[in-house]
């Protein structure tokens, strides 16, 4: 007798049993292939599911300190309105 189920899939329409498997293995593809052999991106894709929460707030520091940083001599530049004719 056929059974309904519920399937997850990934941005290439692969099926995966739940969603940590399908975002992993879409982490792995924006990673592409690591190392030697048998790529390390699954095991770090996996890693970086783990950890999102600390991922997450480590990029919202380095988008602060990005927003704040201003390089070096960056008060003398006088910027040109981009204007093409």
């Amino acid at each position: 007798m056929a059974q309904r189920g519920t399937g997850f899939f990934d941005s290439r329409g692969q099926y995966f049993k739940t969603p940590e498997e399908a975002t992993i293995s879409d982490l792995a593809g924006i990673l592409g292939k690591i190392g030697d052999g048998e790529s390390l991106a699954p095991g770090i894709a996996h890693m970086i599911l783990q950890r999102r929460g600390e991922i997450e707030r480590l990029l919202a520091e380095h988008d602060m300190m990005v927003a704040d940083f201003q390089p070096h001599g960056a008060g003398k530049v006088t910027r040109l309105d981009a204007h093409v004719r």
